[in-house]
C-alpha cells in the first residue's frame, strides 16, 4: 500500500498496518468516505462529462477541417472509424482496470498509444464508474481490507513472549 500522510482521511503516520492506496482526485477519502467525498464525486463526473463533450468538438472540427481540405470520403470514413474503435477499446480497457489489476502489464502498455487515440472512451468509462463510486475503489478497498485482515492475523498470532515457548518437548542441552 501507497503512503499518503497530507491527504484528507489518511490515518496518522503512527498508526500501525497496511496503508490505502490513494485514487487520483480523491486520494484516501474513500476509507471513510470523509473530506468532501460527494463532492468529488460530483466534481469527477461533470468533469471527465464536459471534457468529453469538448474533446467530440474537437474532433468534429478537425473532421470539417478534413472536409474543408476537400480529402478523399474514404478518408473521413477511415478517421471516423479509427476514433470509434480506439474509443470502444479504450471504453472497456479503463472500465476492466477498475474492476482488476491487469494481468500483463506489458499488454497494457503497448495499448496506451491505442487508448491515446480512443481517449473519449476513456473519459466516458470515468464519468459512468464515478457515477456509482469512485473510479477503483472497489478493487482497492477489496485490497485494503484483505491487507488489514493479513495485518491482523499476523499481529493476533504474535501475541506473547517467543522464548518461553517450548519446542516439541525436547529441552536444549546446556553449554557449559
Amino acid at each position: 500500500m501507497s503512503e499518503n500522510s497530507a491527504a484528507p482521511g489518511t490515518p496518522p503516520a503512527t498508526a500501525p498496518g497496511p496503508r490505502p492506496e490513494p485514487i487520483r482526485f480523491f486520494g484516501t477519502t474513500w476509507v471513510d468516505h470523509d473530506g468532501g467525498y460527494g463532492l468529488r464525486r460530483v466534481g469527477v463526473a461533470a468533469g471527465s462529462l464536459a471534457a468529453a463533450v469538448a474533446a467530440c468538438f474537437l474532433l468534429r472540427f478537425a473532421y470539417e477541417g478534413l472536409e474543408i481540405a476537400e480529402v478523399d470520403s474514404l478518408v473521413g470514413m477511415l478517421v471516423i472509424g479509427t476514433f470509434s474503435i480506439c474509443s470502444a477499446i479504450a471504453f472497456r480497457k479503463t472500465w476492466e482496470g477498475f474492476g482488476a489489476r491487469p494481468k500483463d502489464p506489458a499488454r497494457e502498455d503497448s495499448l496506451r498509444g491505442l487508448k491515446s487515440i480512443g481517449f473519449i472512451g476513456s473519459l466516458l468509462a470515468y464519468f459512468a464508474r464515478s457515477l456509482t463510486e469512485a473510479p477503483g475503489e472497489k478493487l482497492r478497498r477489496a485490497e485494503y481490507e484483505k491487507a488489514r485482515g493479513q495485518f491482523e492475523k499476523r499481529r493476533s498470532t504474535r501475541t506473547g513472549n517467543p522464548a518461553s515457548r517450548r519446542t516439541s518437548g525436547r529441552k536444549r542441552p546446556k553449554r557449559g
